[in-house]
This record gives structure tokens, sequence and C-alpha cells, in this order.
């Protein structure tokens, strides 16, 4: 799996261009559905991560890109089920 680019609003895994958000999932893409943490999003400015989403938690290390502004915020709740999971987060822009 090879992640060819990103801008503002876009991503290019494989040769196949999403203008949505991506959840990478042990070599499996999948668009991300964000309607569980719409519900905070005026607390935040911007749909954050919650735990209300379906989240890979099978694996050691969670990389969580936070978009082309670093705009995307991850909930206390994400970093408190990784840690009882003994999941490492890791965010990246």
């Amino acid at each position: 799996m090879r992640i060819e680019g990103f801008s503002f609003g876009t991503i290019r895994i494989d040769g196949e261009t999403f203008d949505r958000d991506v959840v990478i999932d042990r070599g499996a893409v999948r668009l991300r559905k964000k309607k569980p943490s719409k519900r905070f999003r005026d607390e935040f400015g911007h749909t954050p991560l919650s735990v209300e989403e379906r989240i890979p938690w099978k694996c050691t290390r969670l990389v969580i890109g936070t978009g082309a502004q670093g705009a995307l915020p991850v909930m206390p709740a994400v970093l408190e089920e990784a840690k009882r999971r003994g999941v490492e987060i890791t965010t990246v822009r």
C-alpha cells in the first residue's frame, strides 16, 4: 500500500484518489463514517475523532492523520481508550 500524495480535501492511495476522509485498516481502505462524531462538531469547530466511530483497534500502534492543515481533533476519550487497550497513538499531518 502506498500513499502517493495528499492535499487539502484529497488523498491518493495506490492510484485511487479519495475526496473524503479514509480509514486504512490492515491494508484495506474504507471511507470514514463521521456521523457518530458530528454531535461534537460545535464543541471542537471540526468533526473530531471520537470513540463513537469504528476505530480499527486491532493493532499496537494507531496512526491518525489530522489532515493537510492538522485540523482534525482527537477527543480525549480516544486517547484513554487507546491506553486501556495498550495501543500507541501517533498523530501525523
